[in-house]
This record gives C-alpha cells, structure tokens and sequence, in this order.
C-alpha cells in the first residue's frame, strides 16, 4: 500500500514515519512537506521505500497532485486551524481517505461540514485521530459505554514543555488559550473564554497534580454531537511547568494572539526562546491525559475513569498510524468526516492495538 504523510518533516510524524517502515505492507511512503531538502534527507535515511515530495499546503493543486494515487493520507501539518478544511477538500478531490491529528475545535467544526462531500465521495475521513483529540475520544466513549445512563464526561490533558515542539505546536498553544470556545452545559453548547474554570487535576506520574484550564481542543464540540443525551462535557488543558499556560492566556487577554497573523508574529518572538530550552526548564517530557466519566450504573451513580501518559509524539501518531492502515487495508470503511469517537465503532479493539504498541492506558471502572 502507499501512504502518504503530509508534514512528514514535522516533529509530531517522527515516529508515524518509523511505524509505516516497519509495516511490510506498506510498500512506499511519500514524505511530503514544504521543506524539500529536509524531506530528501529523512528519505534518505529510511531508505528505499521511503520518497520526497514537496508540497504547499496554501496551494490546493499542490495538495492534490501530491496526495493522489495514494491508498490513505495522513495529515501532521499544522496550525490545523488554518489548513485542516482545505487539506480535507484536496483529499476529496483527489480521492484519498485521510486521517489527521487535528486538535483545534474550530478546525473540526470547519472539517464536517465537508461530512456530506466525503459521503458521496466514499471515503473515510478522521479529523483528530491523535492523543488529545484521538484516544481522550475513545476513552470517553469507553466509559459512556460502561453505563446505562452517562451525563457527564470531563476531558483534561496536560503536555510537558520538555518535549519536542515546532512553530505549528507554538501557535496551537497560543490559539487554544486565547479567546473563547465551546463547552456542553446542560445539554447545550454555550461559549466560554478560555483559560478560565481552573481546577487542579491528578495525572498519572511523571506528571502528578497539574492545575489545568478551559482549552479549545475538539472533545467538547464533537462528543456532544457523536454521544446523545449527555448533560455536560467539558475540556480542560494544562502544560508542565504551569506559568506556560497562565502565560500564553495572559497574552490571549492582551490580544496579542487573538488572530492568525498575530499568533505568527509572537512565535517567531517565542519559538528562538523554545529551541533554547527556556521553557522546557522544570518541566517534564511526557504528556497525559484523564477523562472522568459520571452517570448511572445498576440503578447507583457511578464514576469510571481513565488516563494515559506517554512522549507526546508516540501518543499522537500511533493512533494516526493505526487508523490510517486500517483504512488501507479495508478494515475501517465509513464514508464521511468524523472525529474519533464516531469513526471507531469497536473502541476496546482500537484501544487494544495501541496498548499493544506501547500507549500506556490504565483503565479505573470499580
């Protein structure tokens, strides 16, 4: 089968990259990306199997000649929400499933509105099949499962500032604590700034109590609409050490973020600042999550809950990688575009396959 990674020179495809050359099946890999000479080298290293390409993905032709004739695209090139609608488009047009990493709500909410194009199309679209959005989906639709009657699901990750990041995370960083997102209370969905609502949550270690925050990750847009009859959904996020959130909502407040060429601007400020290891000093290099789920079980209430911990790079693309061959192979075929949550049907297999891999998953249904 051929893939083709999108981004493939970013720090989040390192280990898609080594997973796809260790598949036989997988018979080529195009590493494509705007960085042509870092691509040949990648390739290079990998060896035969492995092909550059060039690709621009502000230039739908580029996209598409690149894309086509592939069995399944995977998509690492970020910030999403400025390229996450247009890269789906190109896929349709070129007749390519897709499955991406994808992690900002608006992002997704700008993805499905393609769900009906990708459906006449038949092709399986995945937009945030990462760790958060991705396996956060999964497992908050493993405890909806566990119970007669959820009504509450509250998502919280937090990433480690020692880990390998690039100018797409930086902006996605400063995109999701500034402004407002979308959140579901009372079985509605209402706006809410972000940053705000901050409550200190236990995290498997390294990483330990974290004080985290209201983000815009897609969990609490695309749950509430793949999961009916929830009463509340919420996303909160946080980074080690915690002043690197107080100061990127800091800077939302200021408006210095609060638009796309704004939040190029401070990371070409920040990101020298980054690759000095200002940032990473205290804190830790690895990423987790935890997902509470509250309802009804055996006419009692009930509280089920579930973490992972991980580097932030295996935890993302091992589920990329992993939906995307099944896709190739036919194993996975649901015409449209979906989030997590609404395209793996069989969440305990899914999540099987990636233990299988080294995710580390613990799982607290007492």
């Amino acid at each position: 089968m051929n893939i083709c990674v999108l981004g493939g020179c970013g720090d989040m495809a390192k280990v898609a990259l080594e997973l796809l050359a260790s598949e036989s099946d997988v018979t080529s890999v195009t590493i494509a990306d705007i960085h042509l000479e870092k691509a040949k080298q990648i390739a290079e290293k990998f060896g035969l199997k492995f092909s550059p390409k060039f690709v621009d993905a502000k230039d739908t032709s580029s996209l598409i000649d690149t894309i086509k004739e592939h069995h399944v695209a995977l998509g690492f090139i970020g910030p999403f929400y400025m390229f996450e609608k247009s890269i789906i488009d190109a896929c349709i047009q070129a007749r390519v499933p897709y499955v991406s990493i994808c992690d900002d709500y608006d992002a997704y909410l700008s993805a499905i509105t393609l769900h009906e194009k990708a459906k006449n199309a038949g092709l399986t679209i995945i937009a945030g099949l990462g760790n958060s959005p991705g396996i956060t989906n999964l497992l908050a639709k493993k405890g909806y499962q566990s119970m007669e009657k959820p009504e509450r699901i509250e998502i919280n990750w937090a990433g480690g500032s020692d880990e390998d990041i690039g100018p797409a995370n930086v902006k996605h960083v400063l995109h999701i604590f500034s402004g407002y997102t979308l959140q579901w209370r009372d079985g509605k969905e209402v706006k809410i700034k972000t940053g705000t609502e901050r409550k200190i949550v236990e995290f498997p270690e390294p990483m330990g109590k974290l004080p985290v925050y209201i983000t815009g990750h897609a969990e609490s847009v695309s749950i509430p609409r793949n999961l009916p009859g929830l009463k509340y959904v919420s996303l909160h996020g946080g980074i080690h050490p915690p002043y690197i959130a107080r100061l990127a909502t800091l800077l939302g407040r200021l408006g210095l973020t609060n638009t796309a060429e704004k939040r190029e601007i401070m990371t070409t400020i920040l990101l020298p600042l980054v690759n000095l290891g200002i940032f990473s000093k205290g804190g830790v290099n690895q990423s987790v999550f935890r997902i509470d789920v509250y309802g009804e079980k055996n006419g009692q209430q009930a509280h089920h809950y579930y973490s992972g911990v991980g580097h932030i790079a295996e935890i993302t693309s091992i589920p990329a990688v992993e939906g995307a061959l099944m896709i190739a192979r036919k194993e996975l075929h649901k015409p449209g575009v979906h989030s997590a949550e609404s395209a793996i049907d069989n969440v305990d297999a899914f999540l099987n396959r990636l233990q299988s891999r080294g995710v580390k998953l613990y799982y607290h249904e007492e």
